[in-house]
């Protein structure tokens, strides 16, 4: 009985793979494997460039990470530098024109930025 039953899934098998033979085209198919052979390689060449690039950049930004983490506190440093000079500098000049009113021409009073503006382009 249960041979039979094997028997018939076989044979039911066969006959629906054979269906399936007849629906497509086998030099469709084979193109279709020559097509997605390409596609593979193309993908596995793709892989290859970008897997070289990220190494070259991660080698490239160990290189240039300390010089760029240093020069970066360097002008923190040079910035709060200049606040507190800036500051002092004010503090002075209000002091002066506190004891000697007429030190400054009146036009002088009102501090002027004539620095560039670096974040705009020119």
């Amino acid at each position: 009985m249960e041979q039979l039953e094997n028997e018939s899934i076989r044979d039911a098998s066969s006959e629906i793979a054979t269906e399936f033979e007849t629906l497509i085209d086998s030099q469709n198919l084979d193109s279709l494997k020559q097509l997605q052979h390409l596609i593979l390689g193309r993908l596995q060449d793709s892989n290859a460039v970008l897997t070289h690039f990220n190494e070259y950049s991660e080698h490239c930004f160990a290189e240039v990470s300390g010089d760029l983490s240093r020069n970066t506190r360097l002008l923190k440093s040079m910035k709060s530098d200049l606040d507190y000079i800036f500051q002092k500098l004010r503090s002075m000049k209000t002091k002066i024109l506190g004891t000697y009113p007429d030190a400054f021409p009146d036009e002088s009073a009102q501090v002027v930025d004539r620095r560039p503006d670096l974040e705009m382009p020119q």
